[in-house]
Parts: C-alpha cells; sequence; structure tokens
C-alpha cells in the first residue's frame, strides 16, 4: 500500500464522519483510528450478542468490518451467499465487500440460521452498519 492510497483512506474517512479503517491485503494490515472519537472494538465481523431489537438474546447482529460496497453473492447472475432462513457454521462466507478494488469476505464467527438480510447487493456500507442478523446456534 502506498501513500496514495492511504491518502484517499483518510479523505474516505473524513468525508464520511468514519473514525475507525481497517484493511489487509496481501499479508499488509493497515489499522487508521482518529484520536478524536471512540469507535467499536475492531477485528471482527460480529458484534457481541445482542437483542436485536426482538427481545431474543439468541440474536447477532454480523456488521460491516469495512467502508466498501456490498454483494450478497459472487457474481451478478450467481445465488446469493446466503438468505433467510439458510443454516451456517462458523467460517462460511455472508456476503462479499468491495473495498478499493479489493473483494473482502464477511464470514459467520459461528454457526447459527440467517433470520435478516439488512442490505441489497450494490449498496454502499459503512463501518459498522448491519449486514445481517443470525440466530445462534445453541452451543456456538
Amino acid at each position: 500500500m502506498d501513500f496514495d492510497e492511504i491518502g484517499q483512506i483518510l479523505e474516505l474517512m473524513r468525508r464520511h464522519g468514519i473514525v475507525e479503517f481497517e484493511l489487509e491485503r496481501d499479508g499488509e494490515r493497515v489499522r487508521i483510528l482518529k484520536p478524536d472519537g471512540s469507535a467499536a472494538a475492531p477485528g471482527g465481523t460480529l458484534a457481541p450478542p445482542v437483542e436485536a431489537g426482538r427481545g431474543e438474546p439468541d440474536l447477532v447482529v454480523v456488521d460491516a468490518p469495512i467502508l466498501g460496497t456490498f454483494y450478497r453473492a459472487s457474481a451478478p447472475d450467481a445465488a446469493p451467499f446466503v438468505s433467510v432462513g439458510d443454516v451456517v457454521s462458523a467460517g462460511d462466507v455472508l456476503g462479499i465487500i468491495e473495498a478499493m478494488k479489493l473483494m473482502n469476505d464477511v464470514t459467520s464467527e459461528f454457526g447459527g440460521e440467517v433470520v435478516e438480510v439488512c442490505v441489497e447487493s450494490g449498496q454502499p456500507v459503512q463501518y459498522g452498519e448491519r449486514l445481517f442478523t443470525l440466530r445462534r446456534q445453541p452451543g456456538a
């Protein structure tokens, strides 16, 4: 990654009010955290278990780990990675976020059932934006 790319990231962060950004590419990892704001803990595609507005403590929200364009499938004519009602295992790909012409998998950290898809394919997403709600399997 060169200084021009880092400058572009900083400009996007400024323009969209983002206080934290993390990108891993080709074994290199860049994390930018603005000191003037606080952000959610980095490093995961899943937020801690929350009630997700339904009073069900086994529901977990999968948030966007980076800023970019969200895709539900690997190609425009391909089937979505997951749909509501699908059961996923730990490590399964739920979607993709394209950032700076790199495709980044959004994966599940545990087994569970997809109960909500919150973003349409091709939509821009912000860091921390809700992408999916999963019902965690017991013991997962």
